[in-house]
């Protein structure tokens, strides 16, 4: 599976492309049905034990990750931005820390109908406030996607 790295973003940005061999409605199904994120949301060393979603503008959603190792909970949500079917997706993104909505980020997907039932999916993710936090996500979101792709039928 190509991954396409953050040299494509601004800086503090992030930009992830991946080709999924599975049609794009099912992709965008994967990202808006709360019971199939569930199957491969976070990355691999915390998985997602409970997804929410309200998909529609102005709808939220919220997240819980348990990690593998250390038993470490996480959670992040956000707000629906902008949902067109099953073209674009975008919603802000938050974790939540000590109590406190931690820096908002806004992420925008974009999905390509491919010939042979493939799917071309354009992740991006702005601001960071620092390279680190950046480079954490980018590796964090890359392994959420190569749990979706093993996901995928």
């Amino acid at each position: 599976m190509p991954i396409a790295p953050a040299s494509a973003a601004p800086p503090r940005s992030l930009a992830i492309t991946r080709i999924f061999k599975a049609p794009r409605d099912l992709v965008w199904r994967a990202w808006t049905d709360p019971a199939l994120a569930v199957r491969w949301w976070g990355p691999k060393e915390y998985p997602a034990s409970d997804v929410v979603m309200d998909v529609r503008v102005g709808g939220v959603w919220h997240g819980r990750l348990d990690g593998v190792d250390d038993g470490k909970v996480l959670t992040h949500r956000g707000v629906f931005r902008e949902v067109r079917a099953p073209e674009r997706l975008a919603f802000t993104f938050a974790w939540d820390e000590d109590g406190e909505r931690g820096l908002e980020t806004l992420v925008t997907i974009d999905f390509y109908e491919l010939a042979g039932d493939r799917t071309r999916m354009e992740f991006r993710q702005t601001p960071f406030q620092s390279d680190n936090e950046r480079d954490g996500h980018t590796y964090g979101w890359n392994s959420a996607f190569d749990r979706l792709d093993a996901a995928l039928p």
